[in-house]
């Protein structure tokens, strides 16, 4: 679509600093503030994102003791359960529920044909744990309604669960075990001391429990919980600091494996012995991440995923051999997840998405060395031989690295036709996280559909470039991450396939505080910013993040209680300098998000409209930190891209 058809096709009505604001409009449990309600009325444009966000994925949530596979797909409104007997067999679903199922599991009990699941309620965002039977109508709530919960893990003899649990002001994350059958309560197995506890395993005879310690996405402890004696013992203690990714029980009970950048600047899969604390790197050493591991029940065989240039490689070993395996390519260049081993210790459930395949479903199996795909999640009514792939490159930035400018990795996806294109550019949230070229409908849309370049920088702080990189914008260093959207801005200036003079930024979370730093920053070369549950004011954003947050956001962030911190903040926070803001912006946020609570986005908007500038403010009432309904994503994002090809 050419820049010419894109100001045809836009209405004037985003000229910065005059526009009227369209008067607010609430829609069952969203209120549409100063957004012109063209942007909601059936057209062929708006038909055509229907289109792309009626994509599906699937996401396997691990084998039933029949050898079914368990995945979670949206039907309706939000994600549901649903059994798979065979590969593209169809699906049958497990839940009816109104509010999303983000995970579940069956017993590993053959005897138990039963099932835990969690709802995240978006109401007050809290997250319920519950029990079905299969065959019954109703399921049975386990956890206490209120507090909220997750990480849910079956005992190895499928009679007990163990997961996390918060009562909404309290800060500490304990670990509860439940019998579902039992009728009892859950009752308390370690936590009450102010820390955050992660459940990770359970060892062979389910006398004890892998713990994580969680301080910050920098610092994680491993420990080794006794439920009869209540004692825990760390493993393998060390003044060193690092974060750990996942830990399993070896099945003989003498060691763990781990996934932990404590030892260098990448996660290495390793070894350690809980007897002679002898260890062993069994992934060896390179320039990425490993990612995520599964152990089979037997422990014969061990999974785990390497990052291998921004695509995922599968690697399996025979721990009976002392022998790497060779697994099949994979269908696509993409990312894995969500790793399981069946009961029989004889196939390999994971999920894998490209940026033009949706998030589906395979299964190894192991003996015969074979892939096949379990599912195959439809794209919607299109045709995805037109999906763009993006291409990485690197772009200079402001410091130096070795004598030579620092290059920060970009995903690049453009348009089919012609330059110089309208851009997008994408900002992830995090800040410990980073851009992947995954399956984004939205994405697409805005590439195959309005013609934009759409730019995905990792910025220094990111994620999976090693521990130091992920340092380079912690606390007072967190102005150099704006500074490289800086670079990044100059770069697109050089190239002829990009339109200068019509960019647009836009993020979630942090990604939305990199926005609007941006558009403080750098407004002169930018239309405008797009923000969903934006961090506007650090100071009160990490004094009034959720409780368990806090800790963690004061070590990213640096703690608001220091004067000095405190001045640093103010000048840093978009807040502070909505003055400079002086392009149209659009806010959304969920009304219920602990995260980032709502008033960081009303008083950014609050604070523009009194200079009279332009702000479209969407709000959701029945949302938390993301939009999980369909139907209020379908609202967020056909004001997104009345916004896109309205700014001029």
């Amino acid at each position: 679509m050419s820049r010419s058809f894109l100001l045809l096709l836009a209405a004037p009505l985003l000229a910065a600093g005059s526009a009227l604001a369209a008067p607010a409009v609430v829609r069952g449990n969203l209120v549409l503030d100063g957004i012109p309600e063209s942007a909601f009325e059936s057209s062929d444009k708006s038909d055509r994102l229907d289109a792309y966000l009626s994509a599906r994925q699937a996401r396997p949530q691990g084998f039933t003791a029949k050898g079914q596979v368990l995945i979670t797909t949206r039907f309706g409104e939000v994600d549901e359960l649903h059994l798979v007997d065979q590969a593209l067999g169809a699906r049958r679903q497990e839940t009816f529920v109104r509010e999303p199922v983000t995970g579940g599991a069956f017993s590993p009990d053959p005897g138990r044909n039963a099932f835990f699941y969690c709802a995240e309620a978006a109401a007050d965002e809290s997250s319920q744990i519950y029990y079905q039977r299969v065959g019954e109508a109703a399921a049975r709530r386990l956890t206490d309604g209120k507090s909220i919960n997750g990480d849910a893990l079956w005992s190895s003899s499928g009679r007990e669960i163990a997961f996390s649990s918060i009562a909404r002001d309290s800060g500490t994350l304990d670990i509860d075990v439940v019998d579902p059958e039992g009728g009892a309560l859950p009752r308390l197995v370690a936590g009450g001391d102010g820390a955050d506890w992660r459940v990770l395993d359970w060892s062979a005879d389910d006398r004890k429990l892998l713990l994580r310690r969680h301080v910050s996405a920098y610092e994680d402890y491993l420990y080794v919980l006794d439920l009869g004696t209540g004692q825990k013992r760390e493993v393998e203690p060390s003044a060193a600091k690092g974060a750990i990714a996942n830990a399993k029980f070896s099945r003989d009970g003498t060691g763990v494996y781990f996934v932990s950048n404590r030892d260098g600047d990448y996660a290495r899969l390793r070894f350690v012995n809980l007897f002679t604390a002898d260890k062993s790197d069994l992934s060896g050493r390179g320039d990425g991440d490993v990612e995520q591991l599964a152990l089979s029940k037997d422990g014969h065989y061990l999974a785990y995923v390497t990052d291998e240039g921004g695509a995922d490689k599968l690697n399996l070993v025979d721990l009976r051999a002392h022998q790497d395996l060779v697994a099949p390519s994979l269908p696509e260049r993409g990312v894995v997840d969500s790793l399981s081993f069946d009961p029989d210790s004889r196939r390999l459930s994971f999920a894998l998405t490209a940026a033009n395949h949706p998030r589906d479903v395979y299964v190894l199996d192991l003996a015969g060395n074979r892939l096949e795909a379990w599912t195959a999640s439809e794209a919607g009514p299109l045709d995805p031989a037109k999906f763009v792939v993006p291409r990485l490159t690197h772009f200079p930035t402001f410091d130096r690295l070795g004598g030579k400018s620092r290059e920060l990795p970009l995903y690049v996806y453009e348009p089919a036709g012609p330059g110089p294109h309208p851009v997008l550019i994408v900002l992830h949230d995090g800040p410990n996280a980073r851009f992947r070229p995954t399956f984004d409908p939205w994405i697409q849309y805005v590439v195959n559909e309005l013609g934009f370049a759409v730019l995905a920088p990792n910025v220094r702080g990111s994620t999976g470039y090693g521990k130091s990189f992920g340092e380079l914008a912690r606390g007072d260093l967190r102005e150099d991450a704006t500074k490289d959207v800086g670079a990044l801005l100059v770069w697109l200036e050089l190239d002829k396939r990009f339109d200068k003079t019509h960019v647009i930024v836009s993020g979630t979370g942090y990604g939305g505080y990199m926005a609007l730093a941006a558009l403080v920053n750098y407004g002169e070369r930018l239309r405008g910013a797009v923000a969903m549950a934006p961090i506007t004011d650090v100071i009160s954003f990490v004094s009034g993040t959720a409780p368990e947050s806090r800790g963690a956001a004061r070590e990213e962030f640096g703690d608001e209680r220091d004067p000095g911190t405190r001045v640093f903040m103010r000048r840093i926070s978009p807040l502070s300098n909505a003055d400079r803001i002086t392009r149209p912006v659009l806010i959304a946020h969920g009304k219920n998000d602990r995260r980032v609570p709502l008033a960081q986005s009303e008083q950014l908007v609050n604070r523009l409209r009194a200079r009279n500038q332009t702000v479209w403010y969407l709000k959701a009432l029945d949302e938390g930190g993301s939009f999980g309904r369909w139907q209020n994503r379908e609202a967020y994002y056909r004001a997104f891209a009345q916004f896109l090809t309205s700014v001029r």
